[in-house]
C-alpha cells in the first residue's frame, strides 16, 4: 500500500527547518475526545434536543409569491403620450426599478390595509384588546368608546410598518418581471395579501395616470381663459388699426393697391391714346401740306361723305373734259361745269379741315385726360407711402394675432386630448402570476436541520469545555521550561543505545497526578525508537496528494464548440477546470506543489516541473494541462511543453487549432518548423513536441527552457512527460527539471504505479513533490448518456 512513513530517499540536500513540538497535538486531541466521548455524545443530544424545542416554539411564517410584469414602454394610444417613454436600456430599467419602488409606497400599502382591513388585525398591531373590551362593555349594556382620528392614525400607521417589513420585493436581472413576496403566520392570509398588493399597485398605477392627466388638463383649462382674451384683445387691435387706416381690400389685397394699378393702367393708355392722336394730327397736317391728294389718309378714304363727294368730282372732272372738247373756253355750259368741279374741290378741303379739327380736338382731349390721370395717380402714390409706413405697424399686429391664434388653439387641442386621457389606461403592467396559498413554510427550515445544527454546536461546546479544561490542567501542573539544546551530532549504535537503557534510571519520579488519565501518555503515542539509518540521513518531504475528480471538472466537446478567436486549451475535448470554480482541495494541492518546486528551484526565477506517469499517456497530459490551468487562473504565466516524443497527446491537440507565433521571446522552438511556441487565449504558451530524433528532441527542449529562462518572459515551466520508462534522452530532460509530480491512474494499481515510477526515476525521485490521483479514467470509460457538457 502507499505508505508514507517510510523515507522514499536517504539522501536530501538540505535539512529542514526543527519546529517546535506543540503542546498539544492532534492525537492529543482525538485521544481525549475518545475518552470524553459520553459526555460530547450527551451534550450533542442535548443541543439537538433544545434546537428541536425552539424550531418547535417558533411561530411559522408562509410566504406566497406574485409576479408582474412591470413594461416601460406603455400602450401607444394617441399620437402624443403625456410624459415621454424611456428609449434606452438604462432608461428602461430605471423606470422598472422606480415601478419597484411604488410597490411598497406608502399610497398603496394604505390601500392594502384598508381593503384588507389590517388595521384591526393583531398581526400587523390592530385589534389588540379591543374584542374583551367590547365583549366587557356588552355584558353591562354599554357601547365601547369609538377611537379619535389619532388614535385610528397611529394604528394605520403601525400597520403600515408591520405591513411593510412582511413585504419583499425582487426584480428579476435584465428582464421586466418582478416578483412580490408577502409572508404571514396565515398561508392564505399571505396569499390574500400578494394579491391584493398586485391589484392596489395596477389601481394606484392607473389613479396615477388619470389624475396626471387631470391636472394637465385642469392647468391647460386655466390658461385657455387668459389666452382666449389675450387674442380677442389682438384681433381687435388689429381691426381697429385697419379702419384707422383705410386698410380696406378683398383677396387679402388692399383697395388703395387696387386703385393704383388700374390707375397705372388707365394712365398707360391714355398716354397711348395721346400718342395714337399726336400721330393721326401730324399725318393730316402733312397730307396738308404736301401737293399730294389731300384726301389720301385714312379718315378720308373710310369717310363716307368724302368718297361721296370724290366720286362726284371724279364725275364732274370727266364731264369738263368732255365738254372742253366740244365747247370753247367760253361757253357757259363748260363755264358751270369748271364753276362745279372748283366747288367740290373746295367741299372736299373743307371736308379734310374737319378731320384735321377733329383730330385736334381728340389730342386735346387725350392731353387733358392722361393730366388727369396722372395727377390722380400722383395722389394715389402719396397714399401708398403713408399706408406703407403705416403696414409696419399693421403686419407687427398681425403677427401678434397670428402667434395668439396658435398659442389658443394649440392649448385647446391640447387640453382635448389630456381630458380624454383621463379615460385611457396605457400602463402595460399586468399580473403574469397570482399568488397562490404556500404549503410549505418559509421559516423555520424543518426540524432535522434545527436538530442538525443543535447536535453540531453541541458537540463543539463539549469538545471545547474538555479542551479548555484539559489546556487549563496542563498549565497548572506542567514543570518549568528547560532550555533548548543544541542539535547533537548522530552517535555510534553503541554509545546511544546504552544512553536510552539509563534514562529511566536518571530520570526523577514525578508527582503523583489528579488525572491519571489525562496526564499519562498512551502507549500508541510513544515515540519507537529511532533506526541508525534515519537517524544517520535524514528524511525528504513527503509528497503531496491530490485527488483529480470528476466533481472538479467539465468536459467540453472541442470538435464541436471550437472558436476561432485564438487557441482556447478549455475547448480541446478534454476534461478541464470549472471556470470560475471556487478553490478546492485540488487547487490548494496545486498551489502546495508549486510552492514546494519553487522551494528546490533554489531561487531561481523559473522553476521547471515535469509530470511523469505510467499506463496511458492521455490522462497525465489531461493533468498536466489543468495543473497548467491552475497555475494560470492565479496569475502565473506559463510555459507548458511536451516533453512526451511517443504520444505526443498534447501536441495533437493543438497543433490542429492554432498557429505558431512569435513572442517577446523571439520563436521559441525545439528544432522543428511544425513545433514553435503557440499562443492561447488562456493565458498559457505551449511548445509542441517534434517527431524527429528523441536526444536531439531533448537537447532543444533544454535550449528552450534555458532561453525562456534568460529572458525572463515566464514565471513556470511545466513539462508534459517524459514518458515512463525513461529513455537517455528522458533521463538527461529530468536533470533541468526542479521538480516533479507524478500522475497515478486510479484504474490502475496505485502502488505498483508509483513503484514502477520511483524504479523509473531513479536518483531524481528526490524531485517528487507530489503524487495526483486521476480519478477521470475510470469515470470517462464508465459515464453514461445524459452526462451535462459545456
Amino acid at each position: 500500500m502507499l505508505d508514507y512513513d517510510q523515507p522514499i530517499d536517504r539522501v536530501r540536500p538540505e535539512a529542514p527547518e526543527r519546529k517546535p513540538q506543540a503542546d498539544f497535538n492532534v492525537l492529543e486531541l482525538a485521544n481525549l475526545l475518545w475518552r470524553r466521548k459520553v459526555g460530547v455524545v450527551a451534550a450533542a443530544l442535548l443541543g439537538a434536543t433544545l434546537a428541536v424545542t425552539v424550531g418547535k416554539s417558533v411561530t411559522p411564517r408562509y410566504t406566497a409569491t406574485a409576479q408582474l410584469y412591470v413594461d416601460p414602454r406603455e400602450l401607444q394610444l394617441v399620437d402624443r403620450e403625456l410624459t415621454p417613454r424611456a428609449q434606452d436600456v438604462s432608461g428602461m430599467s430605471m423606470v422598472v426599478e422606480s415601478q419597484a419602488r411604488l410597490i411598497t409606497s406608502n399610497s398603496v400599502l394604505l390601500r392594502v390595509i384598508q381593503q384588507a382591513g389590517l388595521d384591526k388585525d393583531p398581526e400587523f398591531g390592530g385589534g389588540e384588546g379591543t374584542s374583551l373590551m367590547s365583549s366587557l362593555l356588552g355584558l353591562i349594556g354599554l357601547q365601547p368608546r369609538a377611537p379619535s382620528a389619532a388614535e385610528k392614525k397611529e394604528v394605520e400607521l403601525a400597520a403600515l410598518d408591520a405591513l411593510n417589513k412582511h413585504i419583499t420585493i425582487r426584480k428579476t436581472e435584465k428582464s421586466f418581471i418582478v416578483d412580490i413576496e408577502v409572508w404571514s403566520t396565515d398561508p392564505a392570509k399571505a396569499a390574500m395579501l400578494a394579491n391584493t398588493l398586485t391589484n392596489a399597485y395596477l389601481t394606484e398605477s392607473r389613479n396615477s395616470q388619470a389624475s396626471a392627466a387631470r391636472r394637465a388638463t385642469n392647468d391647460l383649462s386655466s390658461r385657455l381663459k387668459e389666452l382666449r382674451e389675450r387674442l380677442r384683445n389682438a384681433e381687435t387691435a388689429l381691426a381697429t388699426y385697419k379702419a384707422q387706416n383705410n386698410f380696406v381690400g378683398t383677396q387679402d389685397t388692399l383697395i388703395s393697391d387696387q386703385q393704383l394699378s388700374a390707375s397705372n393702367q388707365r394712365l398707360a393708355a391714355a398716354r397711348a391714346a395721346t400718342m395714337d392722336a399726336q400721330a393721326r394730327l401730324d399725318q393730316i397736317e402733312a397730307s396738308r401740306r404736301t401737293a399730294t391728294d389731300a384726301g389720301a389718309i385714312p379718315e378720308a378714304l373710310q369717310s363716307p361723305t368724302i368718297a361721296n363727294l370724290r366720286a362726284q368730282y371724279a364725275d364732274a372732272r370727266k364731264k369738263y373734259a368732255e365738254q372742253a372738247g366740244e365747247l370753247g373756253p367760253r361757253h357757259p355750259a363748260l363755264r358751270q361745269t369748271e364753276k362745279q368741279v372748283e366747288d367740290l374741290k373746295r367741299t372736299i378741303n373743307e371736308e379734310i379741315d374737319r378731320f384735321a379739327q377733329s383730330a385736334k380736338n381728340d389730342l386735346t382731349r387725350a392731353r387733358d385726360f392722361e393730366a388727369s390721370l396722372n395727377r390722380a395717380l400722383e395722389a394715389q402714390k402719396r397714399q401708398s407711402v403713408q399706408l406703407s409706413q403705416a403696414a409696419v405697424r399693421l403686419r407687427e399686429l398681425e403677427r401678434e394675432s397670428d402667434a395668439s391664434r396658435d398659442v389658443y388653439q394649440s392649448f385647446l387641442k391640447r387640453s382635448r386630448e389630456t381630458e380624454e386621457q383621463e379615460t385611457l389606461n396605457t400602463s402595460a403592467a399586468r399580473v403574469i402570476g397570482e399568488a397562490t396559498v404556500p404549503q410549505r413554510r418559509s421559516f423555520p427550515p424543518a426540524m432535522s436541520l434545527f436538530a442538525m445544527i443543535g447536535f453540531i454546536f453541541g458537540a463543539i461546546a463539549a469538545s471545547s469545555w474538555f479542551v479548555a479544561a484539559e489546556l487549563l490542567f496542563r498549565g497548572a501542573t506542567a514543570p518549568a521550561p528547560t532550555p533548548a539544546r543544541p542539535q547533537r551530532t548522530p552517535a555510534p549504535d553503541a554509545t546511544r543505545v546504552p544512553q536510552r537503557a539509563r534514562a529511566p534510571e536518571a530520570a526523577p519520579p514525578l508527582p503523583p497526578s489528579p488525572a491519571p488519565e489525562v496526564a499519562q501518555v498512551p502507549p500508541e503515542l510513544a515515540a519507537p525508537p529511532l533506526q541508525p539509518s534515519m537517524v544517520e540521513k535524514p528524511l525528504i518531504e513527503k509528497p503531496l496528494i491530490a485527488r483529480l475528480q470528476e466533481a472538479d471538472v467539465i468536459h467540453t466537446l472541442g470538435a464541436i464548440l471550437a472558436t476561432g478567436g485564438g487557441v482556447d486549451l478549455t475547448r480541446l475535448g478534454w476534461p478541464t477546470l470549472r471556470p470560475g470554480f471556487p478553490l478546492t482541495t485540488l487547487l490548494n494541492a496545486w498551489r502546495d506543489m508549486r510552492t514546494a518546486g519553487a522551494r528546490r528551484a533554489d531561487g531561481k526565477a523559473m522553476p521547471v516541473i515535469a509530470l511523469v506517469g505510467t499506463g496511458e499517456t492521455t490522462g497525465r497530459s489531461v493533468a498536466a494541462l489543468n495543473f497548467a490551468l491552475a497555475a494560470a487562473r492565479d496569475g502565473a504565466r506559463v510555459l507548458m511543453i511536451d516533453a512526451d516524443h511517443q504520444g505526443c497527446s498534447l501536441s495533437n491537440k493543438v497543433n490542429r487549432r492554432g498557429k505558431s507565433e512569435p513572442s517577446r521571446l523571439g520563436w521559441l522552438s525545439i528544432g522543428s518548423k511544425d513545433a514553435r511556441e503557440i499562443k492561447t487565449v488562456n493565458g498559457i504558451s505551449v511548445l509542441p513536441a517534434t517527431g524527429g530524433d528523441p536526444g536531439k528532441a531533448t537537447e532543444a527542449i533544454r535550449k528552450a527552457i534555458a532561453q525562456a529562462r534568460a529572458a525572463s518572459g515566464y514565471d513556470l515551466v511545466i513539462l508534459d512527460g517524459p514518458a515512463v520508462p525513461l529513455l537517455a534522452g528522458g533521463r538527461k530532460l529530468l536533470d533541468e527539471t526542479d521538480a516533479l509530480v507524478a500522475v497515478l491512474p486510479t484504474s490502475l494499481d496505485i502502488n505498483d504505479s508509483l513503484e514502477e515510477i520511483l524504479t523509473a526515476l531513479g536518483g531524481a525521485e528526490r524531485k517528487l513533490v507530489g503524487v495526483v490521483l486521476d480519478e477521470l479514467t475510470p469515470a470517462a470509460q464508465t459515464r453514461q448518456r445524459g452526462r451535462q457538457y459545456a
